[in-house]
């Protein structure tokens, strides 16, 4: 099957319409060092929203003649693009957003790779170090904007849903809207696509012209996640765990819709920091939603957390299913609480510095099979069980949809995971019911489990 594929010719505008020449080498770089490979890939990922794609490695060999080059003019910078999707433009001009998105790629890449990770002023090996990167990225993408109370809702799930799951994230997303909150998710489709539609809605009905729909995304999986078209601000971040936290550090309240492996990673990422001792007073409302037939998804959610991390978990989070208007009101009402408590402690509303995050959480997670095998899922204190979990998942989604994590199971076959009896079966029920539901791939795609569970008595 033929892709129809166009070529253009896109003028930057703004602060990064100049780049120096320095910069422009490196982003053509194709060595091993070069940004050109980490360029090229995250483009195309942003031309090719809307495919319907969850593989970055099929969207690289259907586009494989694609290229993109950096051309100076007098007037500024200009990408050019050879092969590109034709979807990402009509009549021959590339979509607004899209053009929009690939900046934001540029700027982010070239941000990242000469302020933060070549430059002395930040120690990535430290706890203080990663989070002022992190604010430092998301400033720079300006991200981090005065506000007069917190309204940022975070809004995790995942991309491949049904397609009543899916509306009912544009109602979540349309409740929330009406009450002037603005929205920020994972920026692909599905649950983090829903919620930015719903709130569009609602802020055109309130009259609110400067609704944010933020996307953060990572090199890692936006091939697999696509940025969707209503982002209008997309931030890439250089890593999972840095996208995790500026989640959190941004966002004033989180709400977790339906997913699969990816959104229960972002579950016990979260509850793992929620309950570090230095964190439990921290006003973060946490809301699992969907409508009435996701019952069943969130109990199976609900008892796997109680397996494994205890009851103290269960306490940080509400579950609503079917209301959306529920959800939108338990929401307001806890933002109004963040308020009161930053009021009180003198607390940044546009950046969460008051939160513990420790290094377990902070550190890449490379998974290969020797470190996910090498993953102590026994009991302990919680927080630290749920650091080693959210591992767990990372590296099953880097099986699931990430070029490495593929490669690593295609030359030595699936990941093998061991814990604890009880803590490894009941992960093992979950993730099987994510499966058998099509909650790991997109419908249509047969998914075959990237890795094993074995249970292991100490």
């Amino acid at each position: 099957m033929t892709h129809p594929t166009s070529d253009a010719e896109i003028a930057s505008s703004g602060h990064w319409s100049v780049l120096s020449r320095a910069e422009v080498a490196r982003l053509l770089d194709r060595g091993h060092s070069g940004l050109y490979p980490l360029f090229r890939s995250c483009c195309l990922a942003v031309l090719a929203s809307g495919s319907g794609l969850d593989d970055g490695r099929e969207l690289l060999r259907r586009y494989a003649t694609f290229d993109v080059d950096v051309v100076e003019h007098a007037s500024g910078v200009q990408i050019n693009l050879t092969g590109a999707p034709a979807q990402a433009l009509v009549d021959g001009v590339l979509i607004e957003g899209i053009r929009e998105h690939l900046f934001s790629v540029l700027r982010d890449i070239v941000f990242v790779a000469d302020e933060i990770l070549d430059h002395p002023r930040f120690d990535l090996s430290t706890r203080a170090g990663t989070t002022d990167a992190v604010f430092n990225i998301l400033r720079n993408a300006k991200a981090l904007l005065p506000l007069d109370a917190p309204n940022l809702v975070v809004v995790w799930g995942g991309h491949s849903i049904s397609r009543e799951e899916y509306e009912y994230s544009k109602l979540v997303g349309y409740e929330l809207g009406l009450r002037g909150l603005d929205i920020c998710t994972g920026c692909g489709p599905g649950a983090m696509k829903g919620p930015m539609k719903g709130a569009a809605i609602a802020h055109s009905k309130q009259r609110r012209r400067n609704g944010r729909y933020v996307g953060i995304s990572e090199p890692g999986i936006i091939a697999a996640e696509a940025p969707n078209p209503i982002t209008n601000k997309l931030v890439i971040l250089p890593d999972i765990e840095k996208r995790l936290e500026a989640f959190v550090r941004l966002g004033h309240g989180i709400i977790v819709l339906p997913g699969g492996a990816g959104t229960m990673e972002e579950i016990l990422y979260l509850l793992g920091i929620l309950l570090h001792p230095d964190n439990f007073s921290i006003e973060l409302p946490l809301i699992f939603a969907g409508p009435a037939s996701a019952a069943d998804y969130f109990a199976r959610v609900d008892r796997v957390i109680e397996q494994t991390l205890g009851k103290s978990a269960q306490d940080r989070y509400r579950i609503i299913t079917g209301d959306p208007i529920a959800v939108a009101r338990e929401m307001a009402a806890g933002l109004e609480r963040v308020r009161r408590q930053r009021d009180s402690a003198g607390d940044s509303y546009s950046f969460n510095w008051r939160l513990t995050i420790e290094r377990d959480f902070q550190q890449p997670f490379i998974p290969t099979h020797e470190s996910m095998a090498a993953l102590d899922l026994f009991p302990g204190p919680s927080h630290i069980l749920a650091a080693n979990l959210r591992r767990a998942l990372s590296g099953i989604v880097a099986g699931n949809v990430k070029e490495q994590g593929q490669k690593e199971i295609e030359r030595h076959g699936p990941f093998e995971l061991r814990g604890e009896p009880v803590l490894v079966g009941a992960l093992d029920e979950l993730l099987a019911y994510f499966g058998a539901h099509n909650r790991m791939k997109l419908p249509g795609n047969q998914y075959q489990p990237c890795y094993r569970l074995v249970a292991k008595t100490g």
